[in-house]
């Protein structure tokens, strides 16, 4: 496991997002969309990620309730398909009530190497196309029968005793 537990407000994560192209207030502290998630990073601090996991009532999109991973970016050496593969399992780790939908991804195609095959590092974790938004972008999910098994990240468990 390559991840660490972080927060929202985690200042190198914040310089990562700040550089990720979904990123909307460059500079503000908190780089996680409101309610539950969870955010990690690499020990580094070359790499972060943010599970999001809204209320589907709060939700616009076709994939309510779903786990959304609403930000990763990945400047290391580490292989982004294997990165991916240990934040959902450590999502699993954080909430092992898997929603049915499992977790989805939006990917932006104009603002991503890859044209022909936008999240060609989702697909290559095992992620599959399943529509686009309203707003063109690429919907990619991992259904809860292909996720790996649940993980603790690092820290996971210093997370427990702060909890108690």
């Amino acid at each position: 496991m390559k991840w660490n537990l972080s927060h929202r407000c985690d200042p190198g994560a914040r310089a990562l997002a700040d550089r990720h192209y979904n990123r909307q207030s460059i500079g503000a502290d908190n780089f996680v969309p409101p309610g539950r998630c969870l955010v990690l990073k690499t020990v580094p601090t070359d790499a972060f990620w943010v599970t999001s996991w809204p209320f589907a009532e709060y939700v616009r999109h076709a994939w309510g309730g779903a786990w959304m991973c609403s930000a990763f970016r990945n400047e290391g050496g580490s292989l982004s398909s294997t990165l991916i593969r240990e934040a959902v399992a450590a999502t699993r780790w954080m909430w092992p009530a898997i929603p049915s939908l499992g977790m989805v991804t939006f990917v932006d195609r104009a603002k991503t190497r890859s044209k022909k095959d936008p999240g060609y590092c989702y697909l290559m974790a095992g992620f599959k196309p399943c529509g686009k938004t309203k707003g063109g972008l690429v919907a990619l999910q991992l259904l809860p029968e292909a996720m790996p098994e649940a993980s603790m990240p690092i820290g996971g468990q210093m997370e427990l005793l702060e909890q108690s």
